[in-house]
Order: C-alpha cells, then sequence, then structure tokens
C-alpha cells in the first residue's frame, strides 16, 4: 500500500479540523460543506480508511501530533 507524506496527512487533518469548526459554530455554507466532503474522502482514500473517524485515527498514527497546531 502506498503511504501518504506526512506533511500531506498533517494538513489534511488541519483543513478537516477547521472546516469541521466552522460547520459546527453554525457557519452552515454550502462550499464549506463540499470542502470538508473533499477532505474527508481524501483523508479516507489517504489512510486506507472508509470512514473518517478510522482516518484521523490513521493519520495520527503515521504522525503523531497531526493537526494539532489546529487545536
Amino acid at each position: 500500500m502506498l503511504l501518504a507524506h506526512p506533511a500531506v496527512l498533517d494538513e489534511l487533518v488541519r483543513r478537516y479540523t477547521t472546516l469541521e469548526r466552522a460547520l459546527a459554530s453554525g457557519a452552515e455554507d454550502p462550499t464549506n460543506r463540499r470542502r470538508l466532503e473533499d477532505v474527508v474522502y481524501t483523508l479516507c482514500v489517504s489512510t486506507g480508511t472508509r470512514d473518517i473517524d478510522a482516518a484521523l485515527a490513521a493519520a495520527r498514527r503515521r504522525v503523531p501530533g497531526a493537526g494539532r497546531a489546529a487545536d
């Protein structure tokens, strides 16, 4: 299996976190919703998983602290 570069995984987790927070805060925007769907898909493909929880766990195992600066 091909492995995504750690920097790519880190950036995807950051994007996911940022978009999820924006949507959760009430900033319901069709563009952000689509971007979130795209990031979810890309994270799943990049980690060889089928759902976002598994994808985030896999990314964080591969890159400890992935996306933590967005926290």
